[in-house]
């Protein structure tokens, strides 16, 4: 069952987080993952973090999100981000679709 990072990113040094950016992208096609949201318009409709951006990045299972996360790659990677923003990063698994008992 898929998975998803997603992630709440205040980047603060544009120009900083470019390399990141970047390099972060090709580690998660590398890796299996693919982006679902990132970049394009996005409209704050309730609550606050009107420069809070949204990027959704989809992964076969946990496990494949968790080697992502926790590779060497990736940490070194994260090295090149420190500094830049304010970044938070959720885990989260897919769930089967509702099925209603229609007898």
């Amino acid at each position: 069952m898929p998975a998803y990072l997603v992630i709440r990113a205040r980047v603060t040094d544009a120009a900083g987080f470019a390399p990141y950016a970047r390099q972060a992208a090709e580690l998660v096609q590398r890796m299996g993952g693919r982006y679902r949201v990132v970049g394009g318009r996005q409209d704050l409709l309730e609550g606050e973090g009107a420069d809070v951006r949204m990027v959704v990045s989809e992964w076969p299972d946990r496990n494949g999100a968790l080697a992502f996360w926790n590779s060497a790659e990736y940490a070194a990677l994260k090295a090149l981000r420190a500094g830049t923003g304010e970044f938070e990063v959720r885990l989260v698994d897919d769930v089967e679709p509702v099925k209603e008992d229609l007898a």
